[in-house]
């Protein structure tokens, strides 16, 4: 039945008029009261936007380290800066401040919170270097050395797991057959 075209419904009246099927029981009910037709999809896919994306483009481009922040945190309940950011600038202009000044407003409050915080995190290191103590963790750390530090167990594993160098030193055995076959075992 798939090379028809239609539902169940047109399918089987096509299949019982052409003497094909007999009519089954189900057919006269589904004919007063047939199913609802959904309308079909032109198979694009529009692109979900809102209002605050155009808010946070900016936000990335004036603050591109920023990009580097997962933006959907499942294991975090504060949102990142840039969502704050475009926040931020859709309740100024919702208070009746121009675009350009709610820009402003907005980055200036998000630049004295970054800098608070580093100055909270500086007092922090100061006090335990003062109590002879080890300083915390930096609660704020860039999302590029936070990337750093979870790659930097694998760079250091490339040199000493023995799994890993003897890949490295299969791959270089292969490399120079390769180039003793190429230049037929002259020059190397």
């Amino acid at each position: 039945m798939s090379f028809m075209k239609g539902d169940l419904l047109t399918k089987t009246r096509k299949l019982v008029k052409g003497l094909a099927k007999s009519e089954p029981l189900w057919l006269k009910p589904m004919q007063k009261a047939p199913p609802v037709v959904f309308p079909r999809s032109d198979g694009k896919v529009k692109p979900i936007s809102l209002p605050e994306d155009v808010y946070v483009n900016k936000f990335y481009q004036k603050h591109p380290e920023s990009k580097y922040e997962d933006p959907i945190k499942f294991n975090g309940f504060s949102p990142v800066p840039a969502c704050i950011f475009a926040g931020r600038v859709l309740e100024l202009k919702e208070q009746g401040v121009r675009e350009e000044q709610a820009l402003a407003v907005a980055d200036m409050e998000y630049r004295g919170e970054k800098k608070s915080k580093r100055q909270a995190y500086k007092r922090l290191r100061q006090i335990a270097h003062i109590q002879g103590t080890k300083p915390p963790p930096n609660p704020y750390p860039s999302a590029i050395k936070e990337i750093q530090a979870e790659e930097r167990p694998h760079v250091r594993d490339r040199f000493f797991n023995p799994h890993i160098l003897e890949i490295a030193k299969k791959l270089k055995e292969e490399r120079a057959a390769d180039m003793r076959e190429r230049f037929g075992g002259r020059g190397v």
